[in-house]
């Protein structure tokens, strides 16, 4: 899992600013002239309200669309909708704004507005770009493009240049190094060509938003000297615009990675007080976006953690995958950082899941294709201007049939082909898919037998090593006068009994990373320290004793309740070097050997019900952090006498001895 993770936000798609109220007011065309003067009044004033108010643009725009469809006004009804998309777009809310689009697409297309289709595909390209639907993003913006130049419309251009750029960006997010560095090659080409263009229509806004989409472009490079320069242009020319904040957010970054953290804090504050004032949504994600990052490198954790989760939630309201991709792999890393590998691999797995939806080998195909057939279609226009003399115009001809029957051919035979690799593909995908799940239910299988270290090693290599450990603590359980009980009990009513029992045991010493060996009869058998060393694993077998007493206990107290006999458990513990490995061939099962062993059953053996028993060797290991009561030497079966020593409560350093014990030590 990475340990560092530098927040790239999606870039901004300009085309909807930009194209959003690009077109002069609709002018009369019918006998209606007031009623269209009164449409184009409330576009205009929609046009108006969308930076500060959106739902007040939504409003107006849909009191237009009404009238536009009563007085039969198409462009201004084609108008109205994609101005209600727009309210829509700036709220987060993607459904509504491709609903909308599209029927002002429909529209624009029955009016055969080749403007107003080129404005509409390029919107609609930046909706896909933001769901992080890339494929369909780039073939409207291409579409968008391709019309834009024949027209020879420079705004247009401009904001479809921009969309395909930060299309080509979103993919150099890719796994792949080479691919990550030729897309943004891409992107940086197709900003680059889309500047000048602003600075020809005198557009500052335009301007400002490619200017940062560039800097982000350098961010990721780390040119930061040039990604600095760029996104104070667009900060000194957007100010208070909704897509002023991206730029807030990109200083806040370079600040943030130079180690500079209370400014980077001041921009990222800065750019989230002005994306909640405007409620711009896109904008409110990368602001918590980078204030977390700020703090997960500043050390701050868990603030870190509550700015991911605040700006996850409100990514995954917003469908914004490119985010949810970044929040998700930062997440896992800080989670890692503090110690929680739960969930640091809940949002592992739920980035490598989205990751490989944005970014795959046939995303990048299909991406190349477009591309293709784009300039494809480019030289083919270019050609076309040229070949004007009627010879060369027949020739083509010609040469257009003889293509044509051969792609027709071609096409035939590529179906066949390809209809017989899919049906042969659906074969395989059945038989992986039952393999898969025969495969996880053996894994899983093994996972209950054995730990994951050992059932890993046995799966790769047919066999697991035994190993020596130098400091294993050893725990059993019992409980006392248990074939007293079991003889009053029925066996549904006893097995059912041990089995809530052993459960709640199980719970407990996973929490505690510890390892389960064996049950037999009444006797729970677990250690510390296997397979993985861990230095606490001592302390936390005490900790885990002292649980287990305690949900024994309280299971007790219903049993009294209920007029059943109450259960006593005895606990022992002891650490010492043993030999683990695994045992038999038809059915697995992971053991431990040694004097060790043997030791920690005579301290259950000669515990007592209610209490944790641990050896002198326990006991050095937990003084300074629990008071323990001397039991003096006591008598263990075929082991002599041994120093023996009940958990009495935590302490806060200080050690409770018995008086017995402080004559010993004092001697």
């Amino acid at each position: 899992m990475k340990t560092k993770k530098i927040l790239i936000p999606v870039l901004f798609i300009i085309g909807i600013v930009i194209n959003g109220f690009s077109q002069p007011p609709v002018k009369p065309t019918h006998t209606e002239g007031a009623d269209t003067g009164a449409v184009n009044a409330l576009l205009q004033l929609s046009k108006e309200k969308l930076a500060t108010a959106p739902d007040s643009t939504i409003s107006l725009a849909m009191q237009a669309s009404d009238m536009a469809e009563k007085i039969n006004f198409k462009k201004g009804k084609a108008l109205a909708l994609k101005n209600i998309g727009l309210g829509y777009y700036y709220q987060g809310k993607f459904i509504e704004t491709l609903d909308y689009w599209t029927q002002s697409l429909m529209l624009y297309e029955d009016l055969k507005d080749e403007t107003g289709i080129s404005n509409l595909l390029n919107n609609l390209s930046a909706v896909y770009n933001d769901q992080g639907d890339d494929v369909r993003a780039l073939d409207f913006a291409l579409r968008s493009l391709s019309i834009a130049e024949k027209l020879g419309d420079k705004l247009r251009i401009m904001s479809a240049l921009n969309s395909v750029g930060t299309i080509y960006y979103n993919q150099s997010e890719g796994t792949i190094k080479t691919n990550k560095e030729v897309n943004q090659d891409k992107a940086l080409k197709y900003l680059s060509m889309a500047l000048p263009l602003c600075e020809q229509l005198g557009n500052t806004e335009a301007f400002g938003i490619i200017s940062e989409n560039i800097g982000e472009i350098y961010f990721k490079k780390g040119n930061y000297n040039k990604a600095m320069e760029y996104y104070k242009k667009a900060v000194d020319v957007l100010k208070n615009n909704p897509n002023a904040p991206f730029a807030l957010n990109g200083i806040g970054k370079i600040y943030r990675d130079k180690g500079d953290f209370d400014q980077a804090l001041k921009f990222h504050n800065e750019a989230l007080q002005l994306a909640q004032k405007l409620d711009v949504q896109q904008r409110v994600v990368e602001s918590l976006e980078g204030l977390a990052n700020a703090y997960e490198k500043k050390g701050d954790l868990n603030t870190a953690l509550n700015y991911f989760v605040r700006a996850a939630t409100l990514a995954s309201d917003i469908k914004s995958n490119h985010n949810l991709k970044d929040l998700y792999s930062e997440m896992a890393s800080t989670y890692e950082k503090a110690g929680d590998y739960k969930s640091a691999y809940l949002y592992q797995t739920l980035f490598g899941s989205i990751k490989d939806t944005l970014f795959n080998e046939s995303t990048e195909k299909k991406l190349g294709v477009l591309q293709s057939e784009f300039d494809l279609q480019k030289k083919q226009n270019e050609i076309a201007i040229l070949t004007k003399d009627k010879d060369l115009q027949a020739i083509s001809i010609k040469r257009q049939k003889f293509a044509k029957n051969a792609f027709m051919i071609g096409l035939l035979l590529a179906f066949t082909i390809a209809l017989l690799i899919y049906r042969n593909y659906l074969n395989k995908a059945k038989t992986h898919k039952i393999l898969n799940q025969q495969k996880d239910e053996i894994e899983g299988l093994l996972l209950n037998i054995l730990p994951k270290e050992v059932a890993k090693e046995l799966q790769t290599t047919g066999r697991a090593t035994p190993r020596q450990y130098e400091s294993v603590s050893v725990m059993f359980t019992d409980f006392q006068a248990f074939t007293v009980i079991a003889d009053h009990m029925s066996p549904d009513e006893l097995v059912a009994e041990l089995d809530a029992c052993f459960i709640a045991f199980d719970g407990i010493i996973e929490k505690y990373q510890l390892e389960k060996i064996k049950t037999i009869g009444d006797s729970y058998m677990c250690a510390g320290g296997i397979p993985i060393g861990d230095d606490n694993h001592a302390l936390n077998m005490v900790k885990a004793g002292l649980e287990i007493q305690q949900y024994v206990a309280d299971h007790n107290s219903s049993r009294i309740q209920k007029g059943l006999r109450p259960w006593g458990a005895r606990i022992g513990i002891h650490v010492g070097p043993v030999i683990a490995g695994v045992v038999g061939k038809k059915k697995y099962a992971y053991d431990i050997w040694g004097s060790t062993v043997n030791i920690a059953s005579r301290m259950e053996s000669n515990g007592e019900p209610g209490r944790v028993n641990i050896s002198h060797a326990v006991f050095d290991l937990v003084k300074d952090h629990y008071a323990c009561s001397y039991r003096g030497k006591v008598s263990a079966k075929n082991i002599g006498e041994i120093d023996m020593y009940f958990i009495e409560q935590k302490t806060n350093g200080k050690l409770n001895l018995s008086r017995t014990e402080e004559l010993e030590v004092t001697q």
